[in-house]
């Protein structure tokens, strides 16, 4: 799992923290919002077949068992 964390915050800076200028924590926050919803519900991942995070889930929880 540590190794799942590492890479989520290696993609956070280059995607995010190392692409924007910011010009208080507020706006920090704010920027942070977006770009997680980004990542979660735009950005499709190699990992998990193309989709979404968002899209795996809902298509976890969707299944039919």
């Amino acid at each position: 799992m540590n190794g799942k964390a590492e890479r989520v915050i290696r993609t956070l800076m280059e995607m995010w923290h190392n692409q924007h200028i910011f010009s208080d924590s507020k706006d920090r926050k704010q920027k942070l919002k977006r770009f997680i919803n980004f990542y979660n519900t735009v950005k499709p991942h190699k990992a998990i077949f193309g989709k979404t995070p968002y899209e795996f889930l809902e298509d976890y929880f969707n299944h039919e068992v």
